[in-house]
């Protein structure tokens, strides 16, 4: 493996609450302009990874390599130039109520690249266009949108700072089929626009195929197997045969 194209090199990593143990050793890369989707159930620790990842939670032990640079154990503020680089599409949008959509959208340009407020809604209405809405809805609140419009928004606020590596955290949850698949269009046309990496965690496999390069799959913990979609298709793993046929029948067991 070629360690000088990975974005992001996650090795060995692991981190417990209590007594429960959710990463068990994570092995995981990142290239340049990848995008990689973590599928796996609910619970087993796919957000924690990505929150590990992003500098939120400070794990037991293992490595997390940005561009080369230990993040693990390095002071946080010689870690932020790193975590900078980074945008972020949260599950369910996670808009801020007390702020207009523009507002919503400019929030990384203004705190962190402290663009004035003139210039920021410029450049937010412009993004806004980019994921398909109107300079209309710039003054609205998130509260008079709706759901696919919401979601829209956080895409937008993700990619307006152009980030180097965007994070989506159940990006297609809450809607409808057709809106979904136009989510998926927006964050493929998006991340190929920025050149960006792009690491999504989700259990739509309908998403999953239509925006990976390569799909890995999380359970209890660790990486059990990953590969292309077509490889996944093609996958004798009986654990990776059970989740993307949805079946309740096979080695993951879900308690009722």
């Amino acid at each position: 493996m070629n360690q000088e194209n990975n974005k992001i090199e996650v090795s060995e990593l692991y981190k417990a609450f209590g007594r429960k143990r959710v990463l068990n050793g994570v092995n995981l890369s990142l290239k340049k302009g990848e995008s990689l989707v973590v599928i796996g159930g609910s619970g087993t620790g796919k957000s924690v990874l990505i929150k590990c990842i992003q500098g939120l939670i400070e794990p037991d032990k293992g490595s997390i390599k940005i561009d080369g640079f230990e993040t693990v154990g390095t002071p946080r503020k010689d870690c932020e130039k790193y975590y900078a680089t980074m945008g972020m599409l949260f599950q369910g949008g996670a808009l801020f109520d007390s702020l207009s959509v523009w507002e919503n959208v400019a929030f990384g340009l203004i705190e962190n690249q402290k663009m004035p407020k003139k210039q920021a809604k410029e450049k937010a209405i412009e993004v806004l266009r980019q994921v398909g809405l109107g300079a209309d809805v710039a003054d609205l609140s998130p509260s008079e949108i709706s759901g696919g419009m919401q979601k829209r928004v956080g895409l937008a606020r993700a990619i307006a700072t152009k980030p180097e590596v965007i994070f989506f955290d159940e990006p297609t949850t809450g809607l409808d089929p057709i809106m979904a698949d136009v989510i998926n269009d927006l964050i493929i046309s998006s991340v190929k626009k920025l050149g960006a990496a792009a690491l999504t965690i989700t259990h739509d496999m309908a998403s999953a195929r239509k925006i990976a390069d390569k799909i890995a799959m999380l359970y209890q913990g660790k990486i059990i197997w990953q590969g292309t979609v077509e490889e996944m298709d093609k996958s004798d793993n009986p654990y990776v045969r059970q989740f993307i046929s949805g079946s309740a029948k096979g080695p993951i067991k879900v308690e009722i």
